[in-house]
């Protein structure tokens, strides 16, 4: 099932997200299909809803390489586990945990297998499904110095917003 009939499933209530879903696979301004689709495919891994994944992942086939999809998945799950540990030290009131290691394994977000700023972009884009600011910040950091504009990273919180919405209506059906 594509991702437009995966969304063609959605109550007339979610109308919107149809339309914005439909509008997001039709979206040129991504930069490159391999930076979108791999930002599709990101995004719904980090929903971890079941249904949008198997969608995306049959819409992005053929459309991007194995390494691309990869580290579409990398970025996801790595930023399941980054999203909850630096989320808990931005909001936990006692400073000291802030000057600890994390003592984390992230070898993938140094060496993701695909250009560095695509592979940044998928993180912050998972990481705004995870309302983790202080990811975020530090994603959106490190793509500004590889010069990615400030629309492109919009547009990758846009997708984030699209996919993460669609799965939550879909999972309430």
């Amino acid at each position: 099932m594509s991702l437009k009939e995966f969304a063609d499933t959605l109550p007339d209530y979610a109308r919107d997200l149809r339309l914005n879903m439909s509008s997001l696979l039709a979206d040129q301004t991504l930069d490159s299909e391999g930076r979108k689709w791999g930002l599709v495919l990101a995004c719904a891994h980090g929903t971890g809803y079941r249904p949008i994944v198997a969608a995306a992942e049959a819409e992005v086939a053929g459309k991007i390489d194995d390494a691309y999809a990869n580290a579409a998945r990398a970025a996801a799950a790595i930023m399941a586990m980054n999203n909850v540990y630096y989320r808990f030290v931005h909001l936990a009131s006692n400073p000291v945990y802030q000057t600890l290691p994390a003592k984390l394994r992230m070898q993938c977000i140094g060496n993701p297998g695909i250009d560095k700023a695509d592979f940044e972009l998928f993180c912050l884009a998972v990481s705004a499904q995870n309302g983790c600011g202080m990811c975020i910040d530090s994603h959106e950091r490190v793509l500004t110095q590889h010069g990615v504009k400030a629309e492109t990273i919009q547009g990758a919180a846009r997708v984030a917003a699209i996919m993460k919405a669609v799965a939550t209506v879909h999972a309430t059906l």
